[in-house]
């Protein structure tokens, strides 16, 4: 029989279980702290943080702020470090697994920027405007299995990607990676480099294709399986050089899950056709500039018509606005070609008048008298 209220057993348990309820330190001001097997904190939207909380529970296992305005993560954030970038000693969250900082207008991520996380398994830095990326900025994170910058590395331009390279060589324990929607033209280097890596997203890119040499690094030696690869939303060109993905897909189907979704771009004459659904021999190369030319004009087909109905469209519109102001203008047309009319009648009248004034025998000049000849007047006797 178990212990009744108000017995010193049941009154034991009630003070076991309201400790472990509660966190080790209180919670941060504008953040919420959730109890239970794993604190969690989440750290209201919109608030005016502008570094990490300090006050953080030293037992906390899952951190998430969102619509903060941090702008730079400096040295050591979020291991006691001060404002200026200068590390503590000792670790301040040892038991932190999982962090989020998604639309924080982060721009700048300082090397060591994650220092004194040894427990960290998941960061997500997803939507933010990253600009400068440190390239130690993930060391010190062995534990780190999940690493997501959806939609954060367009703003930073080719400095970026290389420093994205540097910042990926030591994560050797990572399994997941997104760059979903980040403007990518090829895949990192390093992020194929990744030995354990089981899962590589890069949707929404300007991925034109894969060349023979990422294909080849995205196998294992030993035959070991490779990542799974997200690519859909890619404007792929279905030309020639789209054969060795193709084959690789038809081969490696399960690799990648979205293989159905994969589009031609490019030709015109193969837009929004499925990849998988064609036939090598209609990926065809460009042998000639008049093809590449071609291929050119086809590509910029749907802008030139789109330009050409929208210059037709004003043309329209001119000319219904010259209709309007015509019949609007009706009745002073009409007196104005009345009175061009007359003054027409008019003037052909005295052409007519003056030529026949001209044509008239009787208005003919005299004849001019032979020179040397002389007049005799009537009254002279010669």
């Amino acid at each position: 029989m178990g212990p009744r209220a108000g017995q010193p057993g049941f009154q034991g348990l009630l003070l076991v279980a309201a400790a472990l309820s509660q966190p080790a330190a209180p919670c941060p001001f504008q953040c919420y702290c959730f109890g239970g097997p794993k604190l969690q904190l989440r750290c209201a939207s919109g608030a005016e943080l502008r570094q990490p909380p300090r006050d953080v529970p030293p037992d906390a296992r899952n951190l998430t702020i969102v619509g903060a305005n941090l702008t730079v993560l400096r040295a050591a954030a979020f291991a006691g470090g001060d404002g200026d970038g200068d590390q503590a000693a000792g670790v301040r969250l040892p038991l932190l697994s999982a962090l989020r900082l998604t639309h924080n207008h982060i721009e700048v991520v300082e090397d060591g920027a994650f220092d004194g996380l040894p427990s960290l398994a998941a960061l997500d830095l997803s939507h933010n405007p990253l600009r400068a990326l440190g390239g130690g900025a993930f060391r010190g994170l062995p534990a780190l299995r999940s690493l997501q910058l959806n939609h954060a590395l367009v703003r930073g331009g080719p400095a970026l990607l290389a420093a994205l390279d540097a910042a990926l060589a030591p994560l050797s324990e990572l399994r997941l990676l997104g760059l979903a929607g980040n403007a990518l033209s090829r895949l990192p280097p390093a992020a194929l480099s990744l030995a354990r890596l089981e899962q590589l997203d890069v949707r929404l890119n300007a991925l034109a294709g894969l060349g023979p040499d990422e294909l080849r690094a995205l196998e294992r030696d030993g035959g070991l399986p490779g990542p799974r690869l997200l690519l859909a939303d890619n404007p792929l060109r279905c030309g020639c050089a789209a054969r060795p993905l193709l084959a690789w897909l038809r081969n490696a189907t399960e690799r990648v899950p979205d293989a159905r979704r994969l589009r031609c771009a490019a030709p015109r004459a193969l837009l929004d056709r499925s990849l998988l659904d064609l036939d090598e021999a209609r990926l065809r190369c460009a042998d000639s500039g008049a093809d590449a030319r071609g291929e050119e004009a086809e590509a910029a087909g749907p802008e030139l018509e789109a330009s050409y109905v929208f210059f037709g469209l004003v043309l329209a519109l001119i000319g219904l606005i010259f209709l309007m102001v015509l019949y609007l203008n009706r009745r002073g047309i009409q007196r104005w070609m009345r009175n061009l009319r007359e003054a027409c009648r008019d003037q052909m009248e005295g052409y007519h008048y003056r030529y026949e004034q001209d044509a008239d025998p009787r208005r003919a000049p005299a004849p001019a008298a032979p020179a040397g000849s002389r007049a005799t007047s009537p009254g002279s006797g010669l």
